[in-house]
């Protein structure tokens, strides 16, 4: 653990009113237990049974995010707890996610994943899927997801003109969403963009959380 990095990092994106999700993936729950003492509540998992034995060891007032590609059979074993679902990335996935949370009696967050990266392997939408799925009204069936942003991962490169680039067009997209398909949505207001390796790039572009595991937690497993 590394307590005055999170300290640092901490305050300065308090100052920009960025929300800091310390994604914990890999790491004991004696290191996220510290994080939680000095006070921090926001942690972040890419795997659904490994949030689930987590959440049910912590302190119940942990605010659990699944940042990693979910997978539809695997949304029962976070959604009686998770708060926000980064990584959607399918309008099956949605339907499942609206499934498990109407089953336990309540409205799931959850962020549309973007595709930005000129890497392959990367999931998400692109413009002409997400367009045409908010346009139609089969989206306003899901009573029980609540769709509050966007979501996007940077190509890995040391290019920060790229990484500027990509996170500039993601924030476009939200925007033109914002506008044109989800104007009566109140709750659209989060931009999840940003990691350890450029999480200040996505601070002047926008971001309202970013997602930060190795500066706090050290390297993983």
């Amino acid at each position: 653990m590394n307590i005055k990095a999170y300290q640092q990092i901490n305050e300065k994106l308090q100052a920009q009113n960025v929300k800091l999700i310390a994604i914990s993936k890999t790491k004991p729950v004696s290191d996220i237990k510290t994080l939680y003492d000095l006070g921090h509540r926001a942690f972040g998992e890419n795997r659904a049974k490994e949030l689930q034995s987590k959440a049910q060891t912590l302190p119940n007032d942990i605010e659990w995010h699944m940042v990693g590609h979910m997978q539809s059979n695997k949304v029962k074993h976070v959604a009686p707890f998770v708060k926000l679902i980064h990584s959607v990335d399918s309008y099956s996935l949605l339907q499942e996610i609206n499934k498990r949370a109407n089953q336990n009696k309540r409205t799931i967050d959850v962020l549309l994943q973007m595709h930005i990266a000129e890497e392959s392997s990367k999931y998400g939408f692109n413009s002409n899927e997400i367009h045409d799925m908010l346009s139609t009204e089969k989206i306003e069936t899901l009573q029980n997801i609540r769709i509050v942003g966007l979501m996007g991962m940077a190509t890995f490169t040391d290019d920060e003109a790229q990484i500027r680039k990509e996170f500039q067009h993601l924030h476009s997209i939200f925007t033109t969403l914002k506008s044109s398909f989800l104007k009566d949505e109140d709750n659209f207001k989060e931009l999840s963009i940003g990691m350890s390796g450029d999480y200040e790039i996505a601070i002047t572009e926008g971001a309202t959380m970013v997602r930060i595991g190795s500066l706090l937690f050290g390297a993983r497993s």
